[in-house]
């Protein structure tokens, strides 16, 4: 796919068609990575998004317990006072 190489004010960009945008899901930013001779772009995505919606889907099926008991039969307390 061939992109053209367009005047921005006093740089240059490219513009990516609303398809691409949609397809690859890229909203705000993008990453750009240098590597080899190629440019890669990669969407931009926010740490832990998606995190809440698996939680809550974690809890409606119970699958939201411990792992490890946060308190052992053998903890001394005494010396944390």
């Amino acid at each position: 796919m061939d992109i053209s190489v367009v005047q921005i004010g006093n740089s240059k960009g490219i513009r990516l068609s609303k398809t691409i945008l949609e397809k690859y899901n890229i909203t705000d930013k993008v990453e750009l990575i240098l590597e080899k001779g190629y440019i890669i772009l990669k969407p931009k995505l926010e740490p832990r998004s998606g995190w809440e919606s698996a939680f809550k889907k974690m809890h409606e099926n119970g699958e939201d317990g411990l792992l490890i008991d946060d308190f052992f039969e053998d903890e001394n307390l005494e010396e944390w006072s």
